[in-house]
């Protein structure tokens, strides 16, 4: 991981970071706000946002289900504005190349770090992670857009999506049968099983994991939508011509995910092929408002918190992962927590937070974004 300070060359694109930023704010501490709300005030709307930070068990789609995919999608949107557009103004290939490389060891690296690596206990060790997916999956998207015509592009997740429907449905597991879709009797998890090494952590749904290894190649196909989008953010038309677009393609995407959900059931721990266009959809139309409330309406100051978390995404998330800011804001906040009332279950989660977004602000003032 590096600090980089851009010049002019290397202007942000705006939109793209404060949707990033909104992403992480739920991961960095929006989740535990929304979670603290029913011990403040137990009603059906604090129970129902408590309830959207956290995962569907199985089938089914709550908001926190989004976080994921989405982030894949904001890295694949930025393709046709980064490493695309290196390859079109003549970039050595060999350089692309070795920077591809390069920047996905480092996500995997740093993912195993944060998991544990450096405790050496390998045996018991959950060696998949959110960074180690992404690390994967933008190596195999980035050697497929430069290496390839969009159309192509296009035929491989289309393609990818219905073979990996078509294994989970017809291939049978030993003791299940084929087409069961349940922890215990999916192939995603049997796969998990034969091929995974170290431990499967129950703490998601026990007999697999959500991070496996056959998920990888549906997983993909979320970045690589948002390369699709990136290209269109990217053309010559008018910018309400491409937020009508982006509208179009998510309904377009929610529609096919909700049909095809209804025989291949959207289920974010086996990344089925309906969840990945359900919440596509979801991501389109997020890239939608965001484009066009800050690059055509030109409403940018409300996004100023979710663009200094953007900036610097993957640093805050691995940052959190290794550093207890939930022990610094009780270090600073035990009298306020102490003194707060009904509020005290939002003192360390709030006070954690805002460690982390001051962090960031210090970083974003300095024009310093940390980049793999």
């Amino acid at each position: 991981m590096e600090a980089q300070k851009p010049g002019p060359a290397a202007a942000r694109i705006m939109s793209l970071d404060a949707l990033r930023g909104f992403d992480m704010f739920w991961i960095i501490g929006g989740d535990a706000i929304c979670r603290s709300l029913p011990v403040i005030q137990d009603a059906p709307w604090t129970r129902f946002l408590a309830g959207q930070v956290e995962h569907n068990a199985w089938a089914g789609f709550t908001f926190y289900d989004l976080i994921f995919p989405l982030f894949l999608f904001i890295i694949g949107a930025v393709f046709p504005f980064s490493l695309l557009k290196r390859a079109e103004t003549g970039k050595d290939r060999t350089r692309l190349y070795l920077h591809v490389v390069k920047r996905s060891l480092i996500l995997i690296l740093l993912g195993l770090i944060a998991g544990g690596v450096l405790r050496f206990d390998f045996a018991n060790m959950r060696w998949t992670g959110v960074l180690q997916r992404i690390g994967i999956c933008y190596l195999l998207v980035a050697i497929l857009v430069l290496n390839t015509k969009v159309r192509t592009q296009v035929g491989v997740f289309v393609g990818v999506l219905l073979l990996y429907w078509v294994a989970m449905a017809l291939i049978p597991v030993p003791g299940h049968g084929a087409g069961v879709m349940t922890p215990e009797g999916s192939l995603h998890s049997f796969i998990d099983q034969k091929v995974m090494p170290g431990k499967i952590s129950a703490e998601f749904y026990g007999p697999g994991d959500s991070l496996g290894a056959a998920s990888t190649f549906p997983a993909a196909c979320s970045l690589l939508l948002g390369v699709f989008a990136g290209y269109w953010l990217k053309s010559n038309r008018s910018g309400n011509a491409k937020t009508l677009g982006l509208v179009a393609g998510g309904i377009f995407c929610l529609g096919v995910g909700y049909a095809w959900g209804l025989v291949f059931p959207i289920i974010k721990h086996i990344w089925t092929s309906s969840y990945v266009l359900w919440a596509g959809g979801w991501c389109l139309l997020l890239t939608a408002l965001f484009y066009w409330l800050i690059d055509v309406k030109g409403r940018s100051r409300w996004a100023f918190f979710f663009v200094v978390i953007g900036t610097n995404a993957i640093l805050v998330y691995f940052g959190q992962e290794v550093v207890d800011f939930d022990g610094i804001a009780r270090f600073f906040l035990s009298g306020v927590e102490r003194n707060a009332g009904f509020l005290i279950p939002l003192i360390i989660p709030v006070g954690a937070l805002a460690a982390k977004w001051v962090g960031l602000l210090f970083l974003y003032r300095r024009r310093i974004f940390f980049k793999v």
